[in-house]
């Protein structure tokens, strides 16, 4: 049995609050039990103002939030998947990456995933996103071990791309990562019906750490941070208000689901053929 810590923030454009607020929570969550803690995507700015968050962003090597992570992580004896942080390739870049960190309980960086996948849309609702115009993609997906299996690593808009999580399922994830930031119309739609898939598909957990209400730089997030077991059942649903919250999961029933549903041993490479 893992006792899961999962943090659903409303992360502002203030670095500095926002590292506190994942060190606060990182220590909360490891006082009642959490063996691993998961944090949201962009746990340490959220801001859709290109300026201001290339500006306010660092390398790596000196992000706020990171450091507030990995000695909270340190201090409490506690793994972290830190979902994602906005990051300088090198200090006079002007496009950043959407970086995730899996940090160990001696508060070492085990593992650094990219976000592949980024949104660029015109919504109904009048917002528009461009990730693309200030973020670089990652160009691999990531698993990495941890004492209790291999976790995969993902970032929000990737949740809609099977391949990742079929790739990551592949190579042995038995925990899936999860980290978003999703929009409350498209989160409505589609985020627990994606993510039940997605566990399904990969017969594996997905934890799911997501953003909540309603942020500085005007946006409104779905919240909703999500545990499903591998056959695909919601076991922790936070709602909408900002917290913590502990779930223990089974990892035995990743090879029990395996076992009964075997659809990672019968993938096949497909050869599409298009008939006139």
């Amino acid at each position: 049995m893992l006792k899961v810590g999962v943090l659903q923030m409303t992360s502002g454009i203030d670095p500095a609050a926002n590292a506190r607020a994942v060190a606060d929570g990182i220590a909360a969550l490891a006082a009642e039990g959490a063996q691993i803690v998961f944090t949201p995507e962009m746990s340490g700015l959220l801001d859709r103002d290109r300026s201001r968050v290339v500006a306010n962003s660092t390398v790596e090597a000196d992000d706020p939030t990171l450091a507030a992570a990995r000695e909270a992580a340190t201090a409490a004896k506690v793994w972290v998947h830190l979902g994602s942080c906005a990051i300088r390739p090198t200090a006079d870049a002007d496009r950043l990456l959407n970086r995730g960190f899996l940090i160990d309980d001696r508060g070492v960086v085990r593992a650094r995933y990219d976000k592949m996948h980024l949104f660029d849309v015109d919504l109904p609702t009048g917002e528009r996103y461009r990730e693309s115009a200030t973020y670089i993609p990652g160009e691999a997906a990531v698993a990495a071990d941890t004492p209790w299996g291999r976790l995969g690593l993902s970032i929000c808009y990737d949740l809609r791309f099977a391949r990742l999580f079929e790739a990551l399922s592949g190579a042995g994830a038995a925990i899936i990562a999860v980290p978003a930031a999703f929009t409350r119309p498209t989160g409505e739609a589609h985020w627990h019906t994606l993510l039940r898939a997605r566990a399904i598909e990969a017969g594996a957990f997905v934890v799911a750490a997501a953003q909540t209400g309603e942020h500085e730089d005007g946006r409104a997030t779905y919240g909703h941070s999500l545990v499903i077991d591998p056959w695909g059942r919601v076991l922790l649903d936070m709602g909408e208000a900002a917290g913590h919250a502990i779930c223990e999961i089974d990892l035995a029933a990743v090879a029990d689901t395996r076992a009964r549903i075997p659809t990672i041993a019968h993938r096949r490479d497909v050869t599409l053929r298009v008939e006139a």
